[in-house]
């Protein structure tokens, strides 16, 4: 037995032997663990690995694992070793956010989903949201959405509107101490009070692969004209124009038949003037030459869609139907339905049509309903308890958030009365939309003007340099009451008066109205206001595009 043992060992020790086993050191291969840097915060400081501040990076960074120490981590970051606390990595991606709960700074849209348009409500300005988790992180640790819970509901918001604390979440961002000049605004028209509304700063977009020329020089043409696009363009080409206002949907002349129209209002589909093809090969034509080109649409005034959604019109509360007003029917700037249609058709029309900016016109109520209102004639459905002004400022929130993700710019028509010392009636107050869009267009049009406004002796439309001047000046004073103001790009009047003295609007009259907007610092441009895009009337006119202007 003794004998056989020994031979087994021998035998073992060969095998051994053979097969390059090592008596003397035992090896082990680990698997590599991997975590990720979490936190509250959307940066985490690194420790050396004397455990001192070493530096600072984003969240969400996925690490190796070195060693474990008492309450640390040695974790290996771009192949040099730091220190971590253990509560700042964690396993799973969904655990790198941190917050639990978090404070409402501006009044925020909730989106039922964190990848569509669809809006669950809105939260207002100092509430609580509990925060159970986001949809993804921006390269420097930021949230780009929290998915949050609130009033026994789930859905997103956008985190730049959340803040950590109620106190943060309260107060109102004051501008080299703007809040008092807000605050003295008059607020007796049923707009709402300069107060309520948000001047925090907001970026601006600035897109390398969609350039805004520093003047834009626009010719406007509407959903039919546009079918004579060689004709623009010839003439363009010839009178120092660098780009074009092209309608995508104005009251009952939709441009074409996009597919939000076929979602949502599929009235304004079966309208289009166009087909989907042609319109899109007009708009490939004018890119392909030069131009820079810009897609309106008309917002709260559309009776194809209130034909086909009549539960978001202003209604009449005698009949409990859409009411009509100024021989329209308007859908309610308070209904979410109406953001979503129009903010697809916009998003949309950039992504398969190309358009380098979204212009928004009727940003407002209907003006002219303070005696509607006041004799409870009519229903605006104002379901979140917002004024006028606030709706309008955080739908344009909404809209220009969704139409950066695309690549284009963001512009808003407003009343030449909007720049004047009072939230208007109808909703626009020029610090509250230029905070947020990328572009501002007032409509000063001469003719729309009393005949001694301003106190200018001579009838205002005969003399549009001295109105246009003092108008811009007006407008110079809004812009300096917020930290982020918008380009101001202004429609001019290309057609002749309406009113009595009436004038002949030639290129000297077009070409006043322009000098008087420069003169009063507004040097960003220009779009010409003819409503039947008359061709023959803008040739009439050329040399008042002609003129090179010098400014600073």
């Amino acid at each position: 037995m003794l004998i056989k043992r020994k031979i087994y060992f021998f035998l073992l020790i060969v095998f051994l032997l053979l097969t390059g086993c090592d008596f003397h050191k035992k090896e082990i291969v680990k698997e590599p663990k991997y975590g990720y840097l979490s936190s509250k915060d959307k940066e985490i400081q690194l420790l050396d690995t004397e455990y001192k501040e070493s530096r600072k990076v984003s969240r969400g960074q996925k690490i190796e694992i070195v060693s474990e120490e008492d309450n640390y981590y040695k974790i290996k970051y771009n192949d040099v070793d730091y220190s971590v606390n253990k509560e700042n990595i964690v396993d799973d991606e969904k655990d790198i956010v941190m917050e639990k709960e978090l404070f409402v700074r501006t009044p925020v849209t909730v989106y039922k989903d964190d990848d569509s348009l669809s809006i669950l409500g809105t939260i207002k300005k100092g509430s609580k949201v509990n925060i159970i988790g986001y949809d993804k992180l921006n390269e420097d640790g930021s949230v780009n959405k929290y998915k949050i819970e609130y009033d026994d509901s789930y859905g997103y918001v956008r985190a730049k509107y959340l803040v950590n604390t109620i106190e943060e979440a309260e107060k109102m961002y004051d501008y080299n101490d703007s809040l008092k000049k807000h605050a003295n605004m008059g607020s007796s028209l049923g707009g709402g009070s300069a107060t309520e509304l948000d001047y925090y700063p907001y970026e601006k977009a600035n897109f390398s692969d969609n350039v805004m020329p520093k003047e834009v020089r626009a010719l406007y043409i509407n959903a039919g004209a546009i079918k004579d696009v060689d004709k623009y363009i010839e003439l363009a080409k010839k009178i120092n124009i660098n780009s074009f206002v092209v309608d995508i949907k104005d009251d009952t002349a939709p441009a074409y038949p996009a597919k939000a129209m076929s979602k949502y209002s599929k009235t304004n589909y079966d309208k289009a003037i166009n087909t989907y093809e042609d319109y899109k090969n007009y708009i490939k034509k004018l890119k392909d030459n030069g131009f820079y080109v810009i897609g309106r649409i008309t917002l709260f005034k559309d009776a194809y869609f209130v034909k086909d959604n009549p539960e978001v019109a202003i209604m009449d509360k005698k009949t409990n139907e859409a009411y009509k007003h100024n021989s329209s029917y308007w859908p309610s700037a308070y209904k979410r339905e109406v953001w979503e249609f129009n903010v697809e058709l916009a998003k949309e029309s950039v992504t398969e049509i190309g358009f380098n900016e979204i212009q928004f016109d009727y940003v407002r109520f209907p003006d002219g309903i303070g005696y509607l209102e006041r004799n409870n004639i009519i229903n605006l459905q104002n379901t979140y308890n917002e004024s006028k002004a606030q709706a309008l400022q955080l739908f344009l929130m909404y809209a220009t958030d969704e139409i950066h993700e695309v690549g284009a710019y963001v512009s808003a028509d407003v009343f030449g009365e909007s720049a004047h010392n009072y939230v208007t009636g109808y909703g626009q107050y020029w610090p509250a939309i230029s905070n947020i869009v990328d572009v501002i267009s007032g409509m000063p049009y001469p003719d729309h003007f009393d005949a001694h406004q301003y106190g200018i002796e001579a009838v205002v439309w005969t003399k549009p340099y001295d109105l246009l001047k003092y108008w811009g000046s007006l407008v110079y004073e809004k812009q300096q009451l917020i930290e982020t103001p918008a380009k101001v790009r202004t429609w001019i009047q290309v057609y002749d008066t309406y009113k009595n003295p009436s004038v002949v609007y030639d290129s000297d009259k077009v070409s006043e109205e322009i000098e008087g907007l420069y003169a009063s610092g507004l040097t960003d441009g220009y779009m010409t206001w003819n409503g039947g895009s008359n061709i023959v009337k803008y040739e009439s006119v050329q040399d008042a595009f002609k003129k090179e202007r010098v400014y600073e």
